[in-house]
């Protein structure tokens, strides 16, 4: 983050504000491993109401960043309430899945429904703004708490058999009748639709410059004050690329190996536990977790499309940051408990 200042002089106090976060996110942690977390999600419900607000007020009132309208100004900070939905969203859904007792078939069905309608409705917001990769993680935190909860897996064979239609559907009215297509869905879907699309296309310059400085890097560099080549979205997306860029190899080596050791102790702490509600925040973390690290990493070697997903706790970026500590506070609250 400090060299993020000689790309671009926008990324000049990108390193001070990325200080705040961090020393605010500490500060999150500790609160969060102290509450009450029984009357935490017992109010979920009233903090996932207040996040879709939030996320219903930044189509109106918010600010464009990178052609998504999915900020609140905080001063000389912005905060993305995509990102505070993936706590709201694990607590509820969690709440919903635990509250209840699942005996019989039409007890499975009905709690799926409700997973469904309560995760569509952010995801539905959040492609609005437009944010792909938010509804990802929705998505993902649904089914890790629906598998987790041993629903009848034949639930999970039809929704991919669903998902396949409307994905070749979708390829062949997108290929072949485009028209009917944007009479089905309306032209302005259609276009955001498309933007989504096409920007892995439009971002192949990142891509390419990415993969030079990967691939010309050596083992060990010195790299302050200096940067190999021009990355778009360095702080962000492509921070890996951009840190092998600037201090070699090795440095790329010691992410992967850090985060390595982080999700062993991470499936270690779900292995153990043995209260299904911590079981159940536990699994959902480790998904998004887990598939961030994966995806973004991917995304600086070119192996998937370039989808906006930051590497977590190293990319720029305030929101995401105070959120996972929040799930960690929460995380570390809730295995004291289990132990006792």
């Amino acid at each position: 983050m400090h060299n993020a200042k000689l790309i671009n002089n926008t990324y000049e106090y990108h390193l001070t504000k990325q200080l705040i976060w961090y020393l605010f996110g500490f500060l999150i942690l500790l609160i969060a491993k102290k509450i009450n977390m029984d009357k935490v999600f017992k109010l979920s419900p009233y903090l996932y109401l207040f996040t879709v607000i939030l996320l219903i007020l930044v189509l109106f009132i918010g600010r464009t960043i990178n052609g998504a309208k999915a900020w609140f100004n905080i001063g000389f900070l912005a905060f993305q309430p995509s990102e505070l939905m993936k706590l709201s969203l694990t607590l509820f859904l969690i709440y919903i899945t635990t509250k209840n007792n699942i005996n019989t078939k039409k007890d499975e069905f009905y709690l799926i429904i409700k997973v469904f309608i309560i995760t569509l409705i952010p995801s539905f917001l959040v492609f609005l703004e437009p944010d792909t990769g938010a509804i990802i993680f929705y998505i993902l935190i649904a089914l890790s708490i629906l598998l987790t909860s041993h629903i009848n897996k034949w639930y999970f064979f039809i929704f991919i058999i669903i998902f396949l239609i409307g994905t070749i559907s979708f390829y062949y009215l997108y290929n072949y009748e485009q028209d009917l297509l944007i009479k089905l869905i309306g032209t302005s879907f259609f276009y955001r639709i498309e933007r989504l699309l096409n920007f892995a296309e439009n971002n192949s310059y990142q891509l390419g410059n990415a993969l030079i400085v990967i691939g010309s890097a050596p083992l060990i560099k010195n790299g302050f004050n200096q940067i190999s080549l021009y990355i778009p979205e360095s702080p962000t997306d492509f921070i890996f690329a951009f840190n092998i860029g600037n201090y070699g190899i090795l440095s790329g080596i010691i992410i992967l190996i850090s985060y390595f050791v982080i999700n062993i102790i991470l499936l270690k702490w779900f292995n153990n536990v043995k209260t299904k509600k911590i079981k159940l925040f536990l699994i959902s973390f480790i998904s998004i977790f887990f598939f961030q690290q994966i995806v973004n990493i991917a995304m600086n070697l070119g192996l998937v499309p370039i989808i906006g997903i930051p590497l977590p706790f190293l990319s720029y970026g305030g929101s995401t940051i105070i959120i996972y500590f929040c799930f960690l506070g929460i995380i570390l609250n809730l295995l004291k408990k289990d132990r006792l």
